[in-house]
Formats: C-alpha cells, sequence, structure tokens
C-alpha cells in the first residue's frame, strides 16, 4: 500500500468535487483511503465540505473518522448533524471511543442523542462509562471484552467466546471471573486449545493477573502497561468485579497527551493550548509565566545595581553577566528536566541527599571544565587580569553547583507535596538559577577583587 501524502493539490480537487457534488467520484476516492489519513484531510476543510464528507461516506468508516478529527473540527461537524445522525456513527464505535464524542456534546443533546442508539445495550454501556471521570480508568476504558465464567467447561467457553468475540474489535486475552463477576484471573488460548472439552476453566485458567482499579490514574495505567508490555490490561471496580478494559491505543494517547502538557509546561505555558487556539486562550496560557520571568529579570537588574561600586571599579565584569545567567539557567533546565523524567517513569530511588551529592559531584566536574575554557577565552580574547578570570572561574564553578542542587531538589521538593514537578523546569528554574547566579557572581568578585 502506498504510503499516504497529504498535499495542497489533493485537498483542491476534494474541494472542487464536493463543490461539483460529484458523490460517485468522492467515494471511489476514498475506497481504498485509511480512516486516519481521510480524517487529515476533512481537518483541513470548511466545516460545510467536512460535514458533506461525513454524510457520504459509510458510517463504518466515518466513525472511525470521528475519533481521528481535531477537537475543533469534530465539534463543527457533530453540531451540523441530527441526533439521529449522531447516534448512527456511534453505533459503529467501541463503547470507550463513544463515550468520548457523546462527553464533547452540549449537556442539552447528550439525553436524545442516547435515546437515538438503536443497540440499546451498547446505548447501557455508554451510559456507564459516562459516570467516570475523564482523568481515570474507568473514563479510558471499553466495554467490550471477552470473559469466561471459572465454573464453565472448555466447550461452553469455547461458545460462549465465539459469541462475545463478534463485538469485540481485537481479543487480546480472555478474561476469567466468577458468579458474582469478580475477576479471578486470565486463560491462555494455548491451554483452551490443548485441553478436553470437558475440563472446568477454573482447573486451566492463570490466577496471576495485573489489573487497574476504576479510580486509578491514567498515568499510572499508562506506568503498569509500559512496565509490563500489556496490550491491555482488565480493570475492576471497587468491589473487584471485571467492568471493562483498557488498550494500549488509548494508552499511546495518554502518554502523548502527557508529554505534550509536560512539554508545554517546561516552556512555560500554564494550559493545555493549541496553535489554532484564539489568541485569549493562548494569552492567558503564556502570560502568567511571563509576568513571573519579568519580575525574575527585575530581580537580577535589582541585585546588579545594588553592586554598582564593583561595576564602577571592574565594568568588564558586565560583558559576562549573559554568560553567567545561560549557564545557570541551561544546568537548573537540566537536573530539573533529568528528575522530572525520573519521577514521572517511577525511577528515582534512594534519599535525596544522596542525589543531591551526585549532582553536587556532577556539578563540580561540569563547572571545572567550563571554568578551564573560559580562562583560555577570557585572557586571550579579552585580555582580563588574573583576578577577573579568576573571579570568573570560580563564579561558574559555583552557580554551576548551585543550579544543578535547585534544579535536583525543586522537583522532588514538588513532587512530595503532590505538585506536578513538570512545573519546575520551566521560567521557575530558569529565572530563579539567573537571580542566584547574579548574585553569586557579584558576591565573589566582591570578595576577590577586595572591593
Amino acid at each position: 500500500m502506498t504510503p499516504f501524502k497529504l498535499t495542497e493539490e489533493l485537498v483542491t480537487e476534494i474541494e472542487l468535487l464536493i463543490a461539483n457534488q460529484n458523490d460517485a467520484e468522492l467515494n471511489l476516492l476514498f475506497e481504498e483511503v485509511h480512516y486516519a489519513d481521510i480524517a487529515e484531510i476533512i481537518n483541513e476543510l470548511n466545516d460545510d465540505e467536512a460535514t458533506y464528507l461525513i454524510k457520504l461516506l459509510d458510517s463504518d468508516k466515518t466513525s472511525d473518522i470521528l475519533t481521528e478529527l481535531n477537537e475543533d473540527v469534530r465539534e463543527a461537524i457533530l453540531g451540523n448533524l441530527s441526533a439521529k445522525e449522531i447516534a448512527s456513527e456511534l453505533d459503529e464505535l467501541d463503547t470507550d471511543d463513544a463515550a468520548d464524542i457523546i462527553g464533547e456534546l452540549p449537556k442539552e443533546q447528550v439525553q436524545q442523542v442516547i435515546s437515538e442508539i438503536e443497540d440499546r445495550e451498547h446505548a447501557k454501556d455508554i451510559v456507564d462509562l459516562l459516570r467516570y471521570a475523564e482523568n481515570s480508568a474507568g473514563g479510558l476504558m471499553a466495554k467490550e471484552l471477552v470473559k469466561v465464567n471459572e465454573n464453565w467447561n472448555v466447550l461452553t467457553c469455547v461458545k460462549e467466546m465465539r459469541a462475545q468475540a463478534e463485538n469485540v474489535t481485537r481479543v487480546h486475552s480472555i478474561y476469567v471471573v466468577d458468579d458474582e463477576d469478580k475477576l479471578k484471573g486470565r486463560l491462555s488460548l494455548k491451554d483452551l486449545l490443548t485441553t478436553s472439552t470437558k475440563t472446568h476453566i477454573k482447573d486451566v485458567f492463570i490466577s496471576k493477573v495485573d489489573y487497574v482499579n476504576v479510580n486509578e490514574d491514567p498515568e499510572e495505567v499508562a506506568r503498569i502497561m509500559s512496565k509490563y508490555d500489556l496490550e491491555a490490561i482488565p480493570v475492576v471496580d471497587e468491589i473487584g468485579r471485571l467492568v471493562g478494559r483498557i488498550t494500549i491505543d488509548d494508552i499511546v494517547d495518554v502518554i502523548r497527551e502527557e508529554a505534550e502538557r509536560d512539554y508545554q509546561m517546561a516552556a512555560g505555558i500554564s494550559r493545555g493550548v493549541e496553535a489554532d487556539d484564539s489568541i485569549w486562550e493562548l494569552t492567558k496560557a503564556r502570560l502568567p509565566w511571563l509576568i513571573i520571568g519579568m519580575f525574575g529579570g527585575i530581580g537580577a537588574a535589582s541585585i546588579i545595581s545594588s553592586f554598582q561600586v564593583v561595576m564602577n571599579n571592574f565594568p568588564i565584569l558586565l560583558i559576562f553577566v549573559p554568560l553567567i545567567q545561560a549557564t545557570a539557567g541551561n544546568v537548573g533546565v537540566q537536573s530539573s528536566a533529568i528528575m522530572v523524567q525520573g519521577l514521572a517513569n517511577n525511577t528515582v530511588k534512594g534519599e535525596i541527599l544522596n542525589r543531591l551529592l551526585k549532582e553536587f559531584t556532577l556539578g563540580l566536574i561540569n563547572g571545572l571544565a567550563i571554568a578551564a575554557i573560559v580562562l583560555v577565552i577570557s585572557h586571550f580574547f579579552f585580555h582580563t587580569s588574573y583576578l577577573i578570570s579568576l573571579t570568573l572561574c570560580v563564579a561558574l564553578i559555583s552557580v554551576i553547583i548551585i543550579a544543578a542542587l535547585i534544579g535536583t531538589f525543586i522537583p522532588v521538593f514538588l513532587d512530595k507535596r503532590g505538585v506536578d514537578p513538570a512545573v519546575a523546569t520551566g521560567p521557575f528554574i530558569t529565572t530563579g538559577n539567573d537571580i542566584f547566579g547574579i548574585l553569586i557572581y557579584f558576591s565573589i568578585a566582591k570578595l576577590i577583587l577586595g572591593i
């Protein structure tokens, strides 16, 4: 199959076909195109054109397309569809995807759409999922799964599995439950095929099975599935009953969203935004951290002004202020980024004191290396005196060590107090280290130069 490539020419061709209502040509064009690729095309169309395509194509394809669209595009399309048309799309989707889409609808429209879903059992499962918080395992799971009773024999089990599998897109695991639907374990397909048809499931199933609670945080679910290389994980309620499963495709979305959020946080953006969001939304997300950075700059300026006597006697010190600030900021961000990643992956072990000692040693080694380079450059290119060069070297070593310690300690401190440590890698660390760097620089200069 030839890899799909979105081009302006292709979008223009589709726009012309829609304008001429050439339905036969459009159906032929999209016949062999993957639904994710069609979604990519629809994201480039206007609302009316996008709605036209969704109404034209078969529901078994458009239902999947809806799940891949940008949220604003999907919202516009759903706004142009009737409750019955939306319900027909949801009939084709797994319950978790259907619940996600219904959750985006206006409250007054939700009940209308649910009442139009033809498969009442499907509708019931969707309603059941809607009661779980979005940021929980319950809000992430799907109801479709294959489960067997521990008291069945193999023959009954196979018959029941065939019936259940019709509603499951992909069978990752076979779960074993008791008469109260409590999760007991999992069933190996190999054992099922090689065991006598009269054997009871309770005699062959595997009791060891990883699972999560409906209230579990999605990030913890992602950590468990990543750690044990699971393609799917069962979800149980408060009393241990099997209520759903979470598949790897949903976890990939969680990991991607978390990475995007942490990246934005590290860049000083306080809420999840996208490039196409309104100017007001982007301003609200960016401005708070910019203001913090502004006050940090004012603080650094105040510190510099308090060392006016030092600068009057040795104005060359001002030349190296950007070097001190940039080095402090870079070291702090490096240290905090490693700690944030370690905390997110749950790989940070041992006492914080040992971690700080390690960072101190690392900072000392890096500081000595950078100081040696700066010593040569300052002497031969800037023709600084021995005392100025010594001031720069001592200041750089001190700044690098302090920045590394701050960058390591702050994420751990925030994490222990229930605050997302990703906030530490943004302007918070950079601004703080800028201020400390300037203070250390001029304090050392004042001490060494005897002012």
